[in-house]
């Protein structure tokens, strides 16, 4: 059939109409996808929900926005669509068995500025990451983190020894500790006082990170210029970038110049690392210096935030504290000090662990995760390059998972390992982000636990008048959470 003699005009305006129509269904299909993302608050026009995002603890504005969204919610900020995860089923899910999908970062202000941006927690999900990754994870293994163990447990018995003679000190000595222990593992340095610098410094830098990365501020400076009137932002976050570079290079630098001589204490993973790589160049040692930066934040950070939530909880909770106590003295006994060995047979102090990272996780809302490409997950049009946000406080207090999820309770667990697994792989990340560090962090915070248990009785603080003073229960607002104040003090048992 001769169509040109049918549609003499449609012939020659083809190319042109077709192209039309081509657009038209692109908008269609756009807009039919953009009605189907998660549902979320009303938007504004060009704002989106900028007005709405909270700066301080976003974590418990997502959670109560759950009982009116649900757990997969979508917000906007200027044009950027947010994903917000409340539940571990759809974190699981998406997030680790979509990993290939999920694994992105999106551009975060503090590490885009800084050099941040080139360690493995902030990394893009490229052959740099996967290469850092490989360098942690082939050392971090059950093996190589057994090699710190006498480390690890000689440190904590050091702490407890030194907060019974100062009380004031556990703030402190908890941060130094925990600093003594990475320093070491890391790069084989021994930090000799709380003041090092060596130390010293990155306790600062994290600080500052804690303070300019919490999820609101980085959402809403990334579409800030840097003259914005009042915003600090940029001014700090050079400040930043000098700590940064002092606290990762400055180890890592006398770690390179003191391994040959002997001054670098052996086992530490810089030089492992070091000896297992095929080219030195200066671009492997930045790749190495780079891992071995995210495994110093996570390393101090996670610890002592830990650490200082337990003991608040143990104040809080007398009962479970003797219990802990009492299977101490029944598997371990009187004729030496619980070790990291003995976890298999303390079922209980475990279960201790796990609701110490459950009521307060030392990161309540992950570092955030992007999509690499679009996806859809039960009829909801997740697109790429939206920011995936995993509300791990939220999903660790899910009432409909955890009963009165408030109360510091480890007998929740029954002594199954399952179930507190449920809780401590959430607090570690998810997928191919999750952290690489986990069974260091792990066996670090029970020697902490075991040790504090077998030897102390821990009590509330003491007023000038003699009074018991009770912790608040009150923490840091930053990306990285922290007893905000110190109340309580270690008695010996003994005593």
């Amino acid at each position: 059939m001769d169509f040109d003699h049918l549609f003499p005009h449609l012939t020659a305006a083809s190319p042109w109409l077709f192209g039309v129509v081509a657009l038209v269904a692109a908008f269609l299909l756009f807009i039919q996808k953009r009605n189907n993302l998660p549902p979320g608050p009303k938007r504004l026009p060009l704002l989106g929900n900028a007005h709405q995002l909270p700066t301080k603890t976003p974590w418990t504005t997502f959670g109560q926005w759950a009982k009116t969204y649900g757990n997969l919610i979508h917000v906007d900020l200027f044009g950027q669509p947010i994903i917000i995860i409340n539940s571990r089923k759809i974190a699981s899910e998406l997030l680790d068995k979509r990993s290939a999908v999920y694994s992105d970062r999106p551009v975060i202000p503090i590490a885009e500025i800084t050099e941040l941006g080139n360690s493995l927690a902030f990394l893009h999900y490229n052959n740099a990451w996967r290469k850092q990754r490989k360098m942690l994870a082939q050392e971090l293994t059950v093996s190589g983190v057994d090699q710190f163990q006498t480390l690890m447990e000689r440190e904590w018995r050091v702490q407890v020894k030194n907060i019974l003679k100062n009380p004031g000190s556990i703030f402190s000595e908890t941060k130094w500790r925990a600093g003594v222990i990475s320093m070491r593992a890391l790069y084989g340095y021994c930090v000799h006082n709380p003041k090092d610098p060596m130390l010293a410094v990155p306790l600062e830098g994290i600080r500052e990170f804690s303070r300019l990365s919490t999820p609101g501020m980085s959402l809403a400076l990334r579409y800030l210029p840097r003259w914005t009137p009042g915003v600090t932002f940029f001014k700090d976050a050079a400040n930043y970038h000098r700590l940064h570079v002092a606290s990762v290079k400055t180890p890592y630098d006398w770690c390179r110049k003191n391994t040959k001589s002997g001054t670098a204490l052996m086992p530490n993973l810089c030089c492992n690392i070091m000896e297992k790589s095929s080219t030195l160049d200066e671009a492997e040692h930045n790749q190495i210096y780079n891992a071995l930066a995210s495994a110093l934040g996570g390393a101090l950070e996670s610890n002592a935030s830990s650490a200082l939530t337990f003991y608040i909880n143990m104040i809080l909770h007398p009962n479970v504290q003797r219990k802990g106590q009492a299977e101490i003295d029944a598997v371990v006994g009187s004729s030496r000090l619980p070790n990291i060995s003995d976890q298999p047979n303390l079922p209980y102090v475990r279960a201790i662990l796990a609701e110490t990272l459950r009521i307060m996780p030392p990161i309540p809302l992950c570092i955030p995760h992007a999509l690499n490409e679009d996806d859809i997950y039960e009829g909801y049009f997740l697109p790429k390059g939206a920011w995936v946000l995993p509300n791990i406080w939220h999903m660790l207090r899910d009432p409909d998972i955890y009963p009165d999820p408030a109360i510091f309770n480890p007998d929740r667990y029954n002594g199954d390992d399952d179930a507190m697994e449920q809780v401590k792989s959430p607090v570690f990340g998810f997928g191919r982000r999750g952290c690489p560090g986990r069974l260091f962090g792990e066996n670090s915070l029970f020697a902490l636990l075991a040790t504090t248990l077998a030897t102390c009785e821990i009590l509330p603080g003491i007023d000038e008048d003699g009074n018991e003073v009770p912790p608040s229960g009150e923490y840091t607002t930053g990306t990285i959470r922290y007893v905000d104040r110190g109340d309580g003090f270690l008695s010996s048992q003994m005593g």
